[in-house]
């Protein structure tokens, strides 16, 4: 089957081989350590960060797409946002995908959003893209 030439020319297996072949996978696992886990884990760590600086009056974007002001802080997991006028949420810390903008925090309780209270304000502020339907129907049913 095997003639004497072939079974001396293979040889033993020797430790330069087994480390040629080991290479190639060692280089992968680096390169791979370098360009994905390392980056994701530094934005892990700045993601945390940023979820417990949160305070009250920072503009907070949730992984759902909300846009909310804080209004309430505990030490727990939950913090409380209002999403509308008069509308609070509440909500778990680790949901909050970004924090738009930070502020002071509020010095009360009788929190006012800024800019647009109202549909109507909302709408004439968008042009002449709302009809005056919108408006009529909108004022039927929550009249001010």
């Amino acid at each position: 089957m095997f003639t004497p030439a072939f079974a001396q020319a293979a040889g033993a297996p020797g430790g330069t081989d087994m480390l040629m072949q080991i290479v190639p996978f060692a280089l992968i696992f680096v390169i791979m350590y370098v360009l994905i886990i390392r980056p994701q884990q530094k934005r892990a760590k700045e993601h945390q960060a940023l979820i417990e600086n949160v305070r009250r009056g920072d503009t907070v974007i949730m992984t759902g797409g909300l846009i909310g002001k804080v209004t309430k802080v505990a030490e727990g997991p939950e913090i409380e946002i209002e999403i509308a006028d008069n509308v609070k949420v509440k909500i778990i810390r680790t949901m909050i995908a970004e924090v738009r903008s930070k502020s002071e925090p509020v010095k009360s309780e009788d929190y006012h959003r800024t800019g647009p209270n109202t549909f109507r304000d909302q709408t004439r502020s968008v042009g002449p893209f709302v009809h005056d339907k919108e408006l009529q129907k909108h004022d039927a049913l929550f009249p001010l």
